[in-house]
């Protein structure tokens, strides 16, 4: 599939899927186009001018589905798939889709919402479903006739992913019924234009819980199957049909994921929270976090010049950056001329500032206990705080009370050290009186009562033993042993435990030592290179050629 990068004149085909699964389009690529020139061809064909809130995805060859970045080349993002192959969908929900400035914009949201309604995706209830059946149904064929729609002519057209008799029954007499009153009320759809039912369509669905919602299949901690969505509103939980929390953009303090672990952490007066989804896979939990940075961003952010790049993932992550691109909601609304312009003024200097730190801050935070049904994560790396080590630091010398450093200084091991020190004087040499007694008039300064009670045993012993005497009294000068410090023990054992990872893995993938050819065989160590070590290899030699 790949050929020589110099080469501009290497054409590449791909197919694109349009919202209706009988029209697709032939597009033709060169090497160094990004992902902006192909969503702006499919939208020139489709003339589409609004083209901000439609999207073009595609799946990998380990079947994960991506979006394609408009500021990354195409080839780059695609170069496992064979053949190239796109779905052009609506990647932003609007919140109001009846303010899109244009018929053919509602027309195509229109097309996205009948799929997810075909899907499943729109959830709704019998009467719900039944009215934008019946909508649909007008929309397509227009007003009931009887000399034409005859039998039950629901059941030819696909409309919900769980068709009943009944709910085709109800359609069918939704569609007979004219117009009473508003269109959402007791009246059926006989009578209106196709705009008009389009734009019920939109008004009813655009309510509804499951609006803009891509389910992303979840589990609890307690192991509890759910779905996760994420729209305008902010990030959703399902179970069974039915949500069961709803986590708000206001409220959203941080998103990150580790592994496979996608994290929420919540913000909410007085209190934070966070809420973690243990993803089917490290490829499904990167997907799910940078579909939540990028629908926050393009509904929350006031401008995209405000956005910066945003982290995720941790050690066992590999780090995951996402940059956002293009317009954000807002700045849509403003050029349609339906929000009025901002003063750039004070949002330099206030609110744009705000949103970003309240949209991802810079520090974690911290889990509390909630009342949403799920416990937060644990945190086994987080710092007691300082009262409590205060507190347990005291609990040794009681209750309430305040050690004053002699609580410190009792117990036979203080006692063998003073009597240490005692023999240690008894030999101590008559010209090196003034040096010792200089030593224990600082040690008294110090120590108190113990250099007090050293100096007076030197005074009371005699001389005895020099040439013996020199080395011991040598020995009793030298500067006591440095305290026991954890940073000195744990860099050295760092340092060793991750050279010896990497002369291994040079020892396993660098040679061809015949013992370890049965190793390098098997499934894990084969998955260890092509994920981790090969990618690591490559990134390094390139900043390496880049320094020198």
């Amino acid at each position: 599939m790949f050929k020589s990068r110099g080469d501009s004149n290497i054409v590449y085909k791909c197919t694109v899927r349009l919202l209706e699964d009988t029209e697709i389009l032939e597009c033709e690529f060169h090497p160094g186009y990004k992902g902006k020139y192909l969503l702006e061809h499919v939208c020139q064909q489709l003339n589409l001018a609004e083209t901000d809130y439609f999207g073009l995805r595609y799946v990998d060859s380990a079947g994960q589905r991506h979006w394609l970045h408009i500021a990354k080349l195409i080839l780059k993002q695609v170069k496992d798939s064979s053949p190239i192959l796109f779905s052009f969908r609506v990647k932003f929900y609007p919140p109001n889709p009846l303010l899109l400035k244009e018929d053919v914009t509602r027309f195509q949201i229109y097309l996205q919402l009948k799929r997810d309604l075909l899907h499943g995706r729109l959830y709704c209830t019998a009467n719900e479903a039944a009215m934008l059946g019946a909508l649909i149904i007008q929309i397509e064929l227009g007003d009931y006739d009887p000399s034409i729609h005859v039998g039950n002519y629901v059941t030819e057209m696909r409309l919900l992913l769980r068709q009943t008799d009944a709910i085709e029954a109800r359609i069918q007499e939704l569609h007979r019924e004219p117009v009473e009153g508003t269109a959402c009320g007791a009246g059926g759809v006989k009578g209106l234009s196709t705009q008009e039912a389009e734009r019920t369509f939109l008004k009813i669905a655009c309510q509804l819980d499951t609006y803009g919602v891509d389910p992303h299949p979840v589990k609890d901690h307690r192991g509890n199957q759910l779905y996760v969505g994420i729209n305008h509103g902010g990030i959703l939980t399902f179970q069974g049909g039915r949500k069961t929390n709803h986590f708000k953009w206001s409220e959203v303090n941080k998103i990150n994921f580790e592994g496979r672990m996608f994290i929420v952490h919540l913000n909410y007066p007085e209190k934070k929270h966070t809420v973690g989804f243990k993803c089917p896979s490290g490829a499904a939990c990167r997907h799910v976090w940078c579909c939540a940075i990028e629908q926050m961003l393009f509904f929350t952010l006031p401008s995209s010049s405000d956005a910066c790049v945003y982290s995720g993932g941790g050690l066992f992550s590999w780090g995951t950056k996402f940059k956002y691109v293009g317009r954000t909601e807002r700045e849509i609304l403003e050029r349609d001329g339906l929000l009025p312009p901002r003063d750039h003024s004070e949002e330099g200097s206030s609110g744009g500032g705000r949103r970003k730190a309240s949209s991802v801050p810079a520090t974690p935070s911290t889990p509390m206990t909630g009342d949403f049904g799920y416990s937060s994560l644990p945190r086994s790396t987080h710092s007691a705080p300082l009262e409590e080590s205060g507190v347990g630091g005291a609990g040794g010398a009681g209750e309430g009370e305040v050690c004053d450093g002699a609580c410190l200084l009792s117990g036979a091991a203080v006692d063998i050290a003073l009597a240490c020190c005692d023999n240690t004087s008894t030999a101590c040499p008559e010209y090196s009186r003034d040096a010792y007694e200089h030593s224990s008039t600082e040690s008294a300064a110090t120590h108190g009562t113990h250099g007090t009670h050293v100096s007076g045993l030197h005074g009371a012993q005699g001389v005895s033993g020099v040439s013996g005497a020199q080395e011991e009294w040598r020995a009793a000068l030298q500067p006591p042993p440095r305290p026991f410090s954890l940073l000195r023990a744990f860099i050295p054992s760092f340092l060793f435990v991750w050279l010896s990872l990497a002369l291994g893995a040079l020892l396993l993938f660098e040679t061809d030592w015949p013992l370890l050819q049965q190793l390098k065989r098997k499934p894990e160590i084969i998955s260890l290179r092509h994920h981790y070590y090969t990618p690591l290899k490559e990134y390094l030699k390139k900043k390496v050629i880049e320094l020198f």
